[in-house]
């Protein structure tokens, strides 16, 4: 990280993000309403994300840390007074008919090989088994994810440029 000492000892940041910058950032998101915070500077990135499952991501070329993110407690639910019935437990949502594909990595997903690229597959897309429909970066290596059987592309479940979790659903194909 390349910093300089300005007049009267101040650090100055002249390139990307210090460890203070990021926990400064973080704190500035304690009891706030932001879910998440994207901030590039001097070529280096810092997304925050909070909620259920935070993801803490500082990427740059030279390095890459992780910052702690405040956790968010989930709600309890109130005790139901003794004479109420037990309750049923929730019913699920029918599954969506199609093939799921799914992350075999921890890593950042990419909808196209390059940012100026178009994505491999849009919704809609016909692809056929063996066809490159996203790429999953980890540990900076590129992996190219293909479609396990033909089809249409029916949803895209995660956004460009986002961590993806192992096994986290990234495509739904339906039968052509």
């Amino acid at each position: 990280m390349a910093s300089k000492k300005a007049d009267g000892g101040k650090e100055q940041a002249t390139g990307g993000f210090t460890l203070g910058d990021v926990t400064r950032l973080v704190d500035s998101l304690e009891g706030s309403d932001v879910r998440t915070l994207v901030w590039t500077r001097g070529g280096e990135k810092v997304v925050i994300r909070r909620g259920p499952a935070p993801v803490n991501v500082v990427s740059s070329p030279a390095q890459a840390a992780v910052a702690p993110a405040a956790p968010v407690a989930a709600p309890v639910p109130a005790a139901a007074p003794p004479s109420a019935a037990p309750a049923k437990a929730p019913e699920k949502a029918p599954e969506k008919p199609g093939h799921l594909v799914t992350s075999p990595f921890v890593g950042t997903f990419y909808r196209a090989p390059s940012p100026d690229s178009p994505p491999f597959v849009d919704v809609g897309s016909i692809v056929k088994k063996g066809q490159v429909l996203c790429i999953v970066e980890a540990m900076k290596l590129m992996n190219e994810i293909e479609a396990e059987v033909e089809g249409k592309i029916a949803e895209i479940l995660v956004l460009n440029a986002t961590p993806v979790e192992f096994g986290e659903k990234l495509f739904r194909i339906e039968s052509a």
